[in-house]
């Protein structure tokens, strides 16, 4: 196993880490902001260490740039619904207020 491949690998098992880092905030946290939260944050910072991992995986440029551009547009994504759902939550019209 070359060098390449190990970092490789430790990029994606990081980025797994993350990813179940945010999954136990969802879980765990008690407040839906500190949920919202741990799921943005987490879950972008994981999937760009995956696409870190995959980079040097792929067979051209090319699709590496389609995964750095996956990535972008999933983080766009994440902040955009984070910011739906946070101001919703802030004006309180939600169905879950008790």
């Amino acid at each position: 196993m070359d060098p390449v491949q190990l970092l490789s690998g430790a990029f994606l098992l990081v980025g797994g880490f993350f990813f179940v880092a945010g999954t136990v905030g969802l879980i765990r946290l008690p407040d839906r902001f500190s949920r919202l939260h741990a799921l943005t944050k987490a879950d972008n910072v994981g999937l760009g260490f995956i696409v870190l991992g995959l980079m040097p995986m792929a067979p051209d440029l090319f699709y590496g740039l389609k995964l750095v551009l996956v990535w972008l547009l999933v983080v766009i994504a994440g902040a955009t619904g984070a910011h739906l759902i946070a101001k919703r939550a802030l004006r309180g019209d939600g169905e879950d207020v008790r």
